[in-house]
């Protein structure tokens, strides 16, 4: 696997715009993006656990379930169409309908996505110009997938973007992305955006399972604000346009497939936790020991998501208490006498919990290493042989700032 420079246009055949079309007014950020395939991409998708789901999310689950493939994928932001009924819905396929038309595809073959406030109606003419906007910018080059990457934020500080290239058949095949995300990111997903392309033939089915199992290690590990949205979606597209063979079992190939689609959803969730509303570091958590995966993930997660531990992230405090504390109320039996914790970052290691009672460390050290714009809490819980790894951010007067004032 080789890491490359690009993002959703790395992969062969994939295009992609992003365009002001001026859905907040007064605002002068881009807010509508196009991915565009020129043949037919093989689609998976994962989706918020939350009951409210918004009518984008509706249509795109709908497609994933009785569409081989798609062809495109229209984005807003500024407004997320959820809570907004019949005519929420009818405008997300007034939306594919109008852009499939202009594409001279079908209706079934464009996706659509939305991000930003929830309970207001989509304002469609604008929407519309938008989309008749986006048809002629639609390019195979690296700044338009800068310029979609930029499309989709909302309250994101910057855009995000990864892509690797590995050897399939002996063949270059390219995965390449973009996301959005930075406030409501939680567990199952949130206001997170995802849109994976890829060049390489693989069997959906086969696609649809990779991409659910690699996001409960990646999209689903991720936490800002611990509010899990109306809106979350990962979609990935394979439009086999790479020349490799069809990947349609667990061999070889798809094992350096999943390598290189594993990565790209991990640096994208990563990016996003490192943008958190706010924050001024990444903070991760590795958690080592548990008797299962799954209460690995329960515990990591409790601590990534834990305000009193984010706060003290911030304030680079190694207040070890509050996650003995998190990892207590996590609902995961394990013996609290046997924890060993440390914390990580570029300028060293330093064990600050053995045995469940502190280390004798120097808390001018700690302070040094939680000075850094990473930060890593290694925990070991001595239960097992289970590991997983969370990621999240500090939490900091300004995340408060930014969520009062959103609507404004």
């Amino acid at each position: 696997m080789k890491i490359i420079d690009g993002g959703v246009t790395a992969p062969k055949g994939f295009l992609a715009a992003g365009i002001r079309a001026g859905i907040k007014p007064g605002s002068e950020k881009k807010d509508m993006a196009m991915i565009y395939s020129e043949q037919p991409a093989v689609l998976a998708g994962t989706f918020t656990r939350n009951i409210v789901k918004a009518a984008p999310v509706k249509w795109d689950q709908k497609l994933v379930k009785e569409q081989e493939a798609i062809r495109a994928v229209v984005v807003n932001t500024g407004i997320a169409n959820a809570c907004t009924g019949t005519e929420g819905y009818e405008n997300t396929q007034e939306e594919a309908a109008l852009a499939a038309g202009l594409l001279n595809l079908k209706q079934e073959e464009i996706a659509i996505g939305s991000t930003g406030v929830i309970g207001q109606q989509l304002p469609m003419d604008i929407i519309k110009e938008g989309i008749h906007q986006l048809v002629p910018k639609i390019a195979h080059d690296r700044q338009s997938s800068r310029d979609a990457a930029e499309a989709i934020l909302t309250t994101d500080t910057k855009s995000k973007e990864a892509a690797v290239s590995v050897e399939i058949d002996g063949k270059e095949v390219i995965i390449g992305g973009i996301c959005k995300g930075s406030g409501m990111i939680h567990p199952n997903m949130g206001t997170m955006l995802g849109y994976i392309a890829t060049d390489a033939a693989i069997d959906k089915e086969l696609l649809q399972e990779l991409q659910k199992e690699i996001v409960e290690d990646t999209f689903n590990m991720i936490s800002v604000d611990g509010d899990t949205s109306t809106n979350d979606t990962v979609l990935v597209m394979a439009n086999a346009m790479s020349g490799c063979k069809k990947i349609q079992e667990k061999d070889r190939d798809y094992e350096a497939f999943r390598e290189g689609l594993l990565y790209v959803n991990r640096e994208l969730a990563k990016q996003i936790a490192g943008d958190g509303e706010g924050c001024t570091k990444l903070f991760e958590v590795h958690v080592e020991g548990a008797d299962t995966k799954e209460n690995a993930r329960i515990l990591s997660k409790s601590v990534v998501t834990s305000s009193l531990t984010k706060a003290a992230i911030y304030g680079k405090d190694a207040n070890w208490g509050r996650i003995l504390c998190a990892l207590g109320y996590s609902g995961v039996n394990f013996d609290p006498e046997k924890v060993d914790i440390a914390f990580e970052s570029a300028v060293g290691t330093i064990d600050i919990v053995k045995d469940g009672i502190a280390a004798d460390y120097s808390e001018e050290e700690a302070t040094k290493i939680l000075s850094e714009e990473k930060v890593t809490a290694k925990i070991h819980v001595h239960n097992g042989e289970e590991e997983a790894t969370a990621w999240g951010c500090d939490l900091t007067h300004d995340y408060v700032s930014i969520n009062a004032d959103y609507r404004s």
